[in-house]
């Protein structure tokens, strides 16, 4: 090891789809991986992280940060006599349109501190708060933008800034007063502003593609410029499909076609588009996606505490088409929980267990879906983590062997019980780009991070 390298030595080492001991890990002070040794000199003078063991960090592909502020407000009945996600969006409306500039900065600090504690390295935040309250435009168009990639930098996790393009309320319907801080009503203003931020923003920790919200919120011809203008620039595209019954009749009321049937026929999927849900897709849908080389985002947790179904997950997989995941309104951030829940529900749906598997291999299902939550993330959101391999940014956490709800396993099956059966509490440290984020579970900024959000809160909802 020389001057310009630090080294770690875990108990295991997860590397090319398997555990591996006596391998010691190096990364530059850029925090890029150099190289890895079983070398005595090189394990000798690595970190010796003893019952330890080291996994790629997790890559949290759809989050909207500011909703981490309405968790636990909506588990209740409304007077709508039917709770849907459509009852649900109007808690969120309320703290959508209440939230300051000051106050965006202290709920994504929140959201992104507990990723990081959950292994977390990297996030595709789903930004769609651009205007004050009441519609007006900010001095800055992309002040809150701003202020999320601060919050970000500040607590040391990776971001994406998925600059959300959102116009109408729906076809045929009227505009709601909730959407005003969302609404860019020209495709060019969007573009200039969504190239402003691509050019203040842009490097290893935060960056920029774009996300028009969904065909309900997006006009046809708004959206062929957005995706237009982000093959132009080589930007990722994420974009809500088929998350609602409502939305699919909606979209066949206008267009006379199904979302990802529109989609298609304009030529809108490619290689940089992650479809978020598609939960009410069909099989002719699914090899769209797959023919395009599209990805799809899931976000169990949010899906079923929203009620918004279960998609059809493994007809997906069995064409091919790549998974990753997302916290969505981060109700729960555990995105191996997510991960786990993604198989869970078709275990219901079938009755049957090991749905996803690829194959009789011990390790084969928890691998395909820990592959889901770290280098198909980092494909969707463009992200230089996501796999532990020379060249490759050093983002990873550490768990502790010895954690209840791991201890005893043994190396070949040591992925599936972190998939299946960790809890959150065996995670102990945390590297972004080799700097250790999270030590001993803790953030140094978390009991302020924490008062402040509690401020936040205690305004938002008018508590004592």
């Amino acid at each position: 090891m020389n001057a310009h390298e630090q080294g770690w030595v875990p108990d295991y080492l997860y590397r090319g789809g398997q555990f591996q001991s006596g391998v010691a890990m190096f990364a530059d002070t850029a925090g890029r991986i150099t190289r890895f040794s079983d070398a005595p000199a090189d394990l000798q003078k690595a970190t010796r992280l003893q019952g330890r063991a080291i996994l790629p960090g997790l890559v949290n592909v759809h989050s909207h940060s500011f909703q981490r502020a309405i968790r636990g407000r909506t588990e209740h009945r409304t007077s709508a006599g039917r709770d849907t996600f459509w009852t649900w969006r109007e808690a969120m409306y309320h703290a959508a349109g209440s939230l300051s500039p000051e106050d965006v900065y202290d709920v994504a600090r929140m959201a992104f501190v507990e990723m990081l504690a959950s292994g977390i390295t990297a996030v595709g935040e789903f930004h769609y708060l651009h205007r004050a309250p009441d519609g007006r435009s900010y001095e800055n168009p992309n002040l809150l933008a701003e202020y999320v990639a601060n919050a970000a930098r500040s607590v040391g996790v990776r971001v994406a800034l998925l600059r959300t393009a959102y116009v109408r309320a729906g076809w045929q319907r009227a505009p709601n007063p909730g959407q005003a801080r969302f609404i860019t009503r020209r495709v060019e203003d969007f573009i200039r502003h969504t190239e402003d931020l691509r050019q203040s923003v842009a490097d290893d920790f935060a960056w920029v593609g774009i996300a028009p919200h969904s065909v309900r919120a997006v006009p046809l011809n708004y959206l062929r410029e957005c995706v237009a203008y982000a093959r132009s620039r080589g930007m990722k595209v994420h974009m809500h499909v088929s998350e609602q019954p409502a939305e699919v009749e909606a979209c066949i009321g206008e267009y006379g076609l199904r979302p990802i049937e529109l989609l298609q026929k304009h030529e809108l999927l490619g290689p940089e588009f992650t479809g978020i849900h598609a939960i009410h897709i069909t099989e002719d849908e699914i090899c769209h996606l797959a023919n395009a080389k599209a990805r799809i985002g899931a976000c169990p947790t949010t899906e079923r505490n929203l009620g918004d179904g279960i998609g059809p997950a493994d007809k997906w997989s069995e064409a091919g088409v790549a998974t990753c995941f997302g916290t969505d309104s981060n109700v729960q951030i555990d995105l191996l929980e997510d991960a786990r829940e993604f198989e869970y529900h078709m275990r219901l749906k079938r009755l049957e267990r090991a749905v996803l598997a690829p194959d009789s291999n011990i390790e084969g299902l928890a691998r395909r879906l820990f592959e889901g939550a770290t280098q198909n993330g980092a494909d969707s959101i463009g992200a230089s983590g996501g796999n532990l391999a020379e060249g490759r940014a050093a983002d990873f956490f550490t768990i502790d062997l010895s954690d209840l709800s791991i201890a005893g396993t043994g190396q070949e099956s040591l992925l599936s019980n972190i998939v299946f059966g960790m809890d959150r509490t065996a995670i102990r440290e945390v590297y972004v780009g080799g700097k250790l984020v999270i030590q001993n579970s803790r953030h140094a900024l978390q009991e302020e991070i924490v008062e402040r959000f509690g401020m936040v809160q205690r305004r938002l909802w008018h508590q004592g």
